[in-house]
């Protein structure tokens, strides 16, 4: 039987096809530092290679790959190093955004990883049509959605795309770094007309996750 596919017309073609760490040709072998089976330099949380006095940081340590990861690193390790103040990779919450139109903004969990960390988990979602802000400018495609979990109010995760996605969700990204219930963002006030003043209504929707 022959398959037939629709065509599809367009002026450019994007392979997003993951990264690789530039380590290969690093002569790592001859200092005796391990790597992965993909390439990536073995780490511990410090950012500490398997041998004394060598770090890695950014693209080559499988822990990030994105320009703020790799900052982030540098500031970890300044911070062991000169201010004896004990950072860890593991303190960071993962984030990222993909600058699509519209664009999109994650920070922590996705569903899946809720649902398998075994907590109790909320879920609010609001589409962006919702939004006045995005309605004023014709940009309503999309939706916002956050996890909280539902015996500490913490917020779990959040991916927002739609209308300046990619910048609300520093909000969220914030109080789930101060360590602070979503309740915070509930009880605070938001300028209007903006896409912020709708996370309280997206939050005070929470309802099981399912």
């Amino acid at each position: 039987m022959t398959e037939h596919y629709d065509a599809i017309e367009g002026s450019h073609l994007l392979l997003a096809v993951g990264r690789a760490p530039n380590t290969d040709d690093l002569g790592l072998e001859n200092a005796g530092i391990e790597t992965d089976e993909r390439g990536q330099i073995r780490v511990d949380d410090a950012l500490r290679t398997n041998v004394e006095g060598v770090w890695a940081l950014g693209e080559v340590n499988g822990r990030g790959a994105f320009t703020h990861t790799s900052y982030n690193d540098y500031e970890i390790v300044a911070a062991n190093l000169f201010d004896d103040d004990p950072r860890r990779v593991s303190d960071r919450i993962p984030c990222y955004a993909l600058y699509t139109d519209p664009p999109l903004g994650r920070a922590g969990m996705t569903e899946r990883e809720a649902r398998d960390s075994g907590r109790n988990v909320l879920v609010g979602r609001l589409e962006m049509s919702a939004v006045a802000r995005a309605r004023e400018t014709g940009e309503t495609r999309g939706f916002m959605k956050v996890l909280v979990d539902a015996d500490s109010g913490a917020i779990l995760g959040a991916a927002l795309l739609g209308l300046h996605g990619d910048e609300v969700v520093h909000v969220l990204l914030d109080v789930m770094s101060a360590g602070s219930p979503y309740t915070v963002i509930t009880r605070s006030v938001h300028i209007h007309p903006t896409v912020s003043e709708l996370l309280p209504t997206m939050l005070l929707s929470l309802r099981p996750l399912e």
